[in-house]
């Protein structure tokens, strides 16, 4: 039976790795992103760096397989490209939906884990860390490669839109001079009580399968 608790296992990170991104796109992602990504780029960091942490190292200790954070963060882009597909259908232009870089920050953990010979504490300590400082780096490197994000936004608006997640033109000069270094150090801090906290929630998760 080792075979079907194994495939669970693996079921198991392909359902949460969905909903984690349906989860993201409730929060706003889609229209976060495209809309709010100057303006508000370090709360898109903070909250995109400890949602993937929190799910990758809960699943890959739940494992015990470097490279199973890699696996939940491609579940994740593959299924927001999907929806990004589906919004280009509808007819709105193929940059409206700006697809979140999350793989590269989960090969970092996984490389932690693997490097640390599947040592739980750095992976926690190190590779929340490393999440937490490159998911803005990569998110901003993949933002600078499309149209202007709020061009994007006042050209097409979604009626759905609350007025307080109106798009609105970036404070230069004020909090917003560098969101690549306050996304990434903040992340840094925050990663890493959130990764502890997939970790214990992967301890739960066996405790409750005994």
């Amino acid at each position: 039976m080792v075979w079907l608790r194994r495939t669970t296992h693996y079921l198991f990170i392909v359902v949460v790795a969905v909903n984690s991104t349906l989860l993201t796109i409730n929060a706003g992602d889609y229209i976060f992103y495209t809309d709010w990504a100057w303006t508000s780029f370090v709360v898109f960091s903070i909250s995109q760096s400890t949602m993937l942490v929190v799910g990758a190292i809960y699943y890959m200790l739940f494992t015990g397989v470097p490279g199973t954070a890699t696996y939940y963060a491609t579940i994740m882009t593959i299924y927001t490209w999907v929806a990004k597909g589906a919004w280009f259908a509808l007819g709105y232009p193929y940059d409206l939906v700006t697809v979140p870089v999350w793989i590269p920050s989960a090969m970092l953990l996984d490389l932690t884990y693997w490097a640390t010979r599947r040592n739980k504490h750095a992976a926690i300590i190190i590779g929340g860390t490393l999440v937490g400082l490159s998911l803005p780096l990569f998110n901003m490197i993949n933002l600078l490669l499309i149209r202007d994000p709020l061009e994007m936004a006042f050209k097409y608006p979604r009626p759905t839109l609350p007025p307080y997640m109106t798009p609105i033109e970036p404070q230069v000069g004020k909090f917003y001079n560098s969101p690549v270094a306050l996304g990434s150090g903040a992340g840094a801090v925050l990663s890493v009580p959130i990764a502890a906290l997939g970790a214990k929630l992967n301890t739960w998760t066996y405790r409750w399968m005994a």
